[in-house]
């Protein structure tokens, strides 16, 4: 909990720093708080598209949530920036990221 109140400080002082943002979302996934870290991808995707670590992990969070539809949609909007951003890693996570969702569909379908 010192680590969230921590960054929950700094982004006070930064209001507008992403990472900080980013790595708070990353703390409440992990303390199994989803609505709150769905609440700082959201800011992030609204005020920073372009920090492009959002698209791979808000996604899967929300396959996580079993929100699969959400998920290939973060995905693709991903797909885009990091192509416009020429982020080639990060594209490169995300479509086999985005791939891995599908062929899991695929399997479900099959069943």
């Amino acid at each position: 909990m010192d680590r969230l109140k921590q960054l929950q400080q700094f982004l006070e002082e930064s209001p507008n720093d992403s990472f900080l943002k980013y790595c708070l979302a990353l703390e409440y996934e992990k303390m199994a708080e989803p609505e709150k870290a769905l609440q700082y991808f959201g800011e992030l995707m609204r005020d920073d598209e372009n920090y492009a670590a959002t698209y791979y992990h808000l996604g899967k969070l929300y396959e996580k949530l079993n929100r699969k539809e959400d998920a290939e949609e973060t995905y693709n909007k991903g797909l885009q920036v990091t192509q416009l951003i020429k982020d080639q890693h990060s594209y490169s996570e995300l479509l086999n990221a985005k791939n891995e969702l599908i062929n899991d569909y695929d399997v479900e379908f099959d069943n």
